[in-house]
């Protein structure tokens, strides 16, 4: 009877577990990615991707440790509403000491369920300006006003809609307020301040996240790694590769052109010229700078024929150099370092005005070879010419001549033209 009375209720027992929410029991793993660095289409396709698989996998939580400069507007909004659908209950741990989760970072810390800071760290700058890449030209006060109105509202929404301290969340959007992770507990805009991960999980252990309790203490950390495309796209998807890009495509392009029938410069050229076009609608591209790298190349193209004592080419390294500044200043986020500018800018002078230089002058440069050698020269007539035709002698070969002028035999003829194998002379002036 006892052992009836038992199997009861361990019959009941079970069939009460497996009616109780996964995230009740704790599935006894963690998901977990890290992004560092900007922003943009491969981080928003990484971590919606990490989502689902957490979600599949029954994941107690989705840690996304985090530390950006900034990024792109549109791969920020759809990381925030891949986390604000409740797929799987999600942590944004700025984290180690030293990160940070600036402009659009800031967006996606608020968004999350937890907000986690390790010490050391900081939050906030988050103006549109710096957040979404400029604001179209620069000096255009409405649309920067939209544009802050926008961000200030969206924030809100965010940082309301996860009891953050939505005040601070507006302050960081229109005075790019910025704090470290002591302050940002205090002021309620982070719940969380963990050194390492066991106190993440530690202190992440029994909170509530709506309806669910999360049970991680001691719980199996387990990496969502990025895809072999996102790897590649995240490869690729740096200022200083589509500037890397763009300077092979001019290389390229302009080496075939000064070139012709080299065949891979060309291909090499046009292959870099259309991945860097790709590229240019992604990145925040200033008009300006590409504007001011192409005027670069046109002057060190001309001072390769102007008699200018190299003004044109220093011109071109100063257009060039203010150029690739100017190229990516739309958002601190992508700015190119002066580590890249500097070797570019003498490498691109050096290309135009040894190499390319060398290769254009070399077109234009009297033959050397062949039958053309002989225009201007002088040659013996051997026999009368006339229209008719005759004979004359030049570099030990005999040549059938005319001449619209008769020329007596041995006189001087001057050679004027070549057609086939017959040579257009004149008298000798």
């Amino acid at each position: 009877m006892a052992l009836s009375i038992l199997g009861k209720r361990m019959a009941a027992g079970l069939a009460a577990m497996a009616l109780m929410s996964p995230h009740m029991l704790g599935a006894g793993q963690v998901g977990l990615v890290k992004i560092d660095g900007a922003i943009g289409p491969a981080t928003a396709s990484y971590i919606s991707r990490a989502v689902d698989e957490a979600a599949a996998a029954q994941d107690a939580c989705l840690i996304i440790q985090l530390d950006t400069p900034g990024g792109l507007l549109d791969s920020t909004k759809e990381i925030v509403e891949k986390l604000l659908s409740d797929a799987v209950p999600t942590v944004v741990y700025v984290a180690p000491a030293g990160s940070t989760a600036a402009s659009a970072g800031t967006f996606i810390t608020l968004a999350a369920d937890v907000a986690a800071m390790a010490p050391d760290t900081t939050i906030g700058a988050a103006h549109p300006v710096s957040f979404t890449g400029g604001d179209e030209g620069g000096s255009n006060d409405v649309h920067r006003t939209k544009m802050e109105n926008y961000a200030s509202s969206y924030i809100d929404t965010i940082a309301s809609k996860r009891g953050h301290n939505v005040a601070w969340a507006k302050a960081a959007v229109l005075q790019s307020a910025c704090t470290n992770a002591e302050a940002a507990l205090r002021l309620k805009v982070i719940d969380i301040i963990a050194p390492d991960m066991p106190s993440l999980l530690k202190q992440l252990d029994q909170r509530h996240v709506g309806q669910t309790i999360l049970h991680t203490a001691g719980a199996q950390v387990v990496e969502i790694p990025m895809a072999v495309r996102e790897k590649i796209f995240q490869m690729l998807w740096h200022p200083e590769v589509m500037f890397v890009l763009m300077l092979v495509a001019i290389y390229g392009i302009i080496g075939e052109l000064s070139n012709p029938g080299a065949i891979l410069p060309g291909v090499a050229g046009a292959v870099a010229l259309i991945l860097a076009l790709y590229m240019s609608t992604i990145l925040p591209i200033n008009i300006a700078g590409l504007a001011l790298i192409l005027l670069a190349v046109a002057l060190f193209v001309i001072d390769v024929f102007a008699v200018t004592h190299g003004v044109l080419t220093g011109g071109g390294i100063i257009a060039f150099f203010l150029g690739s500044i100017m190229l990516f200043d739309r958002n601190p986020a992508f700015q190119l370092s002066l580590g890249v500018i500097i070797p570019a800018t003498v490498l691109t002078a050096a290309f135009f005005l040894f190499i390319i230089g060398a290769g254009l002058r070399a077109q234009f440069l009297p033959a050397k070879t062949g039958p053309q050698t002989m225009l201007g020269k002088t040659a013996a007539a051997l026999t009368a010419i006339d229209q008719a035709g005759g004979q004359v002698m030049i570099d030990g070969e005999y040549w059938k001549a005319v001449s619209q002028i008769p020329l007596a035999k041995g006189a001087a003829a001057e050679i004027v033209g070549i057609e086939g194998l017959t040579l257009h002379v004149k008298p000798k002036s």
